[in-house]
């Protein structure tokens, strides 16, 4: 799936119109969307570590209001703006799920359908009034808001995915198969089957979360979690440099900006 399939030409009031507020989707969108919900998650839980969990969900809660409130500002996508809000959304949404989970003892096997529901609310709502969920239409307030709490139910969907198949089962390392041999279906869908574009977009999109914070945590937890033992904080700089040097190379070479 690339940007040309993803369009909707659907006018606009002019004065209600800007320029499109997302990056076109290329293989570096979705490299830098699996490293963002890798980095997202082990940074969630080391925060909750160092910090404790509720001056760590203050913290991400501020984190997350200010970086969306620049993305807001601006009036064009903006490489660093958008992917330093994007992972702001991946620490926030595994908080969100790791709260259900171990705040309020809500089992993944109910915070799963929970946020799933929520998920299908906002994208409910976002088509009644926009007879759209293109991510390439977003050139309005309303929109973006939309776009935005998508975003943010799909990270949290996909943290309690990811955790729900870790602890029935398959473990971190099975999880990275399942979700890797899952993400490949819509797009296979897609090309062979004709499922719409929008569709295949917003599934792989979510699988994206569950694959890349397994991925993360199996590289992070201990060996008696099923894990390779390498520390949070070892993954953790070391997904955040590799966010930081495909988002600069993308702010220079400017590929992911509509033409």
């Amino acid at each position: 799936m690339t940007t040309e399939h993803l369009l909707d030409d659907r006018p606009l009031a002019p004065l209600r119109t800007m320029v499109n507020k997302v990056p076109e989707v290329t293989v570096y969108f979705w490299i830098i969307k699996v490293l963002t919900t890798g980095m997202g998650e082990t940074a969630s839980d080391l925060l909750a570590r160092l910090l404790g969990p509720v001056p760590a969900v203050a913290l991400g809660g501020l984190a997350l209001v200010a970086s969306l409130a620049v993305q807001f500002a601006v009036r064009r996508y903006v490489a660093w703006v958008y992917w330093t809000a994007i992972v702001m959304v991946s620490v926030f949404g595994t908080m969100a799920a790791d709260v259900l989970h171990v705040g309020l003892g809500i089992s993944y096997a109910v915070s799963t359908p929970l946020f799933l529901t929520a998920l299908a609310a906002v994208f409910a709502l976002w088509y009644a009034s926009e007879r759209t969920l293109s991510i390439h239409s977003i050139r309005t307030r309303r929109r973006e808001a939309f776009y935005w709490a998508a975003v943010l139910a799909t990270f949290a969907l996909g943290t309690a995915a990811g955790d729900l198949t870790a602890t029935v089962g398959f473990g971190y390392l099975g999880s990275v198969a399942l979700f890797a041999a899952a993400i490949c279906v819509p797009a296979l869908a897609h090309r062979f089957t004709g499922l719409n574009a929008v569709t295949a977009f917003w599934t792989a999109y979510v699988i994206t979360r569950p694959l890349g914070a397994s991925l993360a945590d199996w590289m992070a937890l201990g060996q008696a979690r099923g894990g390779l033992g390498l520390g949070l904080e070892p993954v953790t700089l070391a997904w955040t440099v590799a966010i930081v040097c495909f988002v600069a190379y993308l702010a220079v070479s400017r590929q992911d900006v509509e033409r």
